[in-house]
């Protein structure tokens, strides 16, 4: 079934009203009609809906039970991504989305190849949050996860400070003991980051600096793995362990 993203301002009494693109997108693409239904996602919950009445450039879809499908983990991630280079962003913040982070956080690393100015950075982040919102509807997310404008290593290790857990994957780290022991320190409502080097990895520097203010080196396996697939591997991990172990379910 599929799923549309709406704001308060859209309710109206027991129904949604949807217009522009999403409107057309229901209408001209889906050909959808009157009875159809689908889930509207607005202030962190999905309903059921179905189709009321369809106008000219808008319709109004009637609420059949609200907070139907709730698809939110019951910890809060965060990924800091090393910039990478050509469309490996693309895919990360896709794939990240699927997996349940709340956020991505594009991060400039001393081996980053790729180098923004600010115009480019506006251009990107704008670019990757039309890509959180489509896999948001793809995967049926309750909210739309937000892209970051980029920041440096400093202020993104700053801004990690704030999170009860910060896991920081490591080529150098050895076996998964530590692994296993950061993930069962997560507890349910924790907010959990994880930081994910760059093509090029972290510099010694780097690693260092992470570890002084809180984050804990682990492994992903013994397998050198890419930075699309060092952030796709530890997000999993953390959402096994989020559904299997502290998910109410």
């Amino acid at each position: 079934m599929f799923n549309f993203f709406a704001n308060e301002d859209c309710r109206q009494g027991n129904c949604y009203n949807i217009s522009g693109g999403d409107f057309n997108h229901i209408i001209n693409v889906l050909r959808m009609k009157t009875g159809d239904s689908f889930f509207v996602s607005c202030n962190g919950k999905s309903d059921l809906c179905v189709i009321k009445e369809i106008y000219t450039d808008s319709l109004l879809a009637e609420i059949l039970q609200e907070n139907y499908n709730d698809t939110t983990l019951p910890i809060k991630l965060y990924l800091f991504q090393g910039l990478p280079k050509g469309d490996k962003m693309e895919l990360i913040i896709q794939k990240a989305v699927e997996l349940g982070a709340e956020e991505i956080i594009p991060v400039e690393m001393d081996n980053c190849v790729v180098k923004l100015d600010d115009k480019k950075k506006k251009s990107k982040v704008s670019r990757w949050q039309a890509i959180s919102e489509s896999a948001a509807k793809q995967s049926k997310r309750n909210t739309i996860p937000v892209i970051s404008e980029v920041l440096s290593y400093k202020k993104a290790i700053e801004k990690a400070k704030e999170l009860d857990v910060v896991l920081v994957p490591y080529e150098c780290a050895e076996g998964m003991k530590a692994t296993k022991e950061a993930l069962s320190q997560i507890k349910k409502g924790m907010s959990v980051g994880i930081f994910i080097g760059s093509e090029g990895g972290y510099s010694e520097k780097e690693i260092d600096f992470a570890t002084e203010n809180g984050g804990k080196i682990i492994s992903l396996g013994k397998r050198i793995l890419r930075t699309e697939t060092a952030a796709i591997t530890a997000l999993s991990m953390c959402m096994l362990y989020a559904e299997t172990e502290l998910s109410d379910d």
